[in-house]
C-alpha cells in the first residue's frame, strides 16, 4: 500500500530547469563557452554531472564546485525575478495532501528550496522536505529518497516517487520506491524503463491511481 508520495522539485513542481540552464550558460559564457539547451539537457538533466562535464570538456580554469557556486549566485537572482509552477503541480499537491503524507526530495540547496516553495505557495502541502544538504550522495544514488521516506516515517516500499528524469527514477528505484514518471519537454526521451507508470500530465496523478499501483 502506498502511504507516502515523494516529489522531485525541478521539472516536476517548479518550472526551473530553463532558469538553471540560463544561470550556467551565463557563467560559462565568461569562459567563452556557449552551452545550448540540448547540451544542457543531456549532460546536466539526464546525466546529472554537468559541471564535471563542462570543466572536463572545455578545460575550464575552475573546478566543478566553483562552477556550481558561481551558477548559484546567478540562479538566485533569476529565481527572484519569478518562478512558475509546472502544469498541474499545485492542484496535484493539494489533492494528494488530503490522502497521503507528501514529501520532497531534491538535489537543490535548501535555501533555494525554501524560496521556491514559498514563492509558489505550496510549502504547507509538504510533510517533509529533503534538500541537498540532507544526504550524502546526489541522484542517481538512492540517498535522497531514502532520507525522504524516513522523514515521512515510512519505508521506501510504502512510497511512490514522482520524477521527470531517468536519473531521478534510477535513484528512487534503487531506494526501493515505486516511480510515477511525468516527463516534460526536456526529458521526454529519457529511458523510464522500470517506472510503475508514465503520465502525460500531473492531472492524471490521483489517489485512485496510487491505490491501483499499491
Amino acid at each position: 500500500m502506498i502511504r507516502g508520495v515523494i516529489f522531485d522539485l525541478d521539472g516536476v513542481i517548479a518550472d526551473t530547469e530553463r532558469l538553471q540552464w540560463a544561470a550556467y550558460r551565463d557563467v560559462l559564457l565568461g569562459f567563452g563557452v556557449d552551452v545550448g539547451i540540448e547540451e544542457y539537457r543531456r549532460h546536466w538533466i539526464r546525466d546529472g554531472f554537468g559541471p564535471e562535464y563542462a570543466c572536463r570538456t572545455y578545460a575550464l580554469p575552475i573546478d566543478p564546485d566553483e562552477l556550481r557556486v558561481r551558477k548559484a549566485a546567478r540562479y538566485e537572482g533569476m529565481l527572484r525575478d519569478g518562478i512558475a509552477p509546472c502544469p498541474g503541480a499545485v492542484a496535484a499537491l493539494a489533492r494528494l495532501h488530503r490522502t497521503h503524507r507528501v514529501g520532497l526530495a531534491t538535489n537543490t540547496a535548501r535555501v533555494e528550496v525554501g524560496f521556491i516553495l514559498a514563492h509558489l505557495g505550496v510549502a504547507p502541502f509538504f510533510h517533509a522536505t529533503v534538500a541537498r544538504e540532507d544526504y550524502a550522495r546526489a541522484k542517481p544514488a538512492p540517498d535522497a529518497y531514502l532520507a525522504a521516506a524516513a522523514a515521512l516515517g515510512f519505508s521506501p516500499t510504502e512510497c511512490a516517487v514522482i520524477e521527470d528524469t531517468e536519473r531521478g527514477m534510477r535513484a528512487a528505484l534503487a531506494a526501493g520506491a515505486r516511480v510515477v514518471a511525468v516527463p516534460n519537454a526536456l526529458t521526454f526521451d529519457n529511458d523510464f524503463t522500470g517506472a510503475a507508470c508514465r503520465l502525460g500530465h500531473l492531472d492524471e496523478l490521483t489517489p485512485e491511481l496510487l491505490e491501483a499501483l499499491g
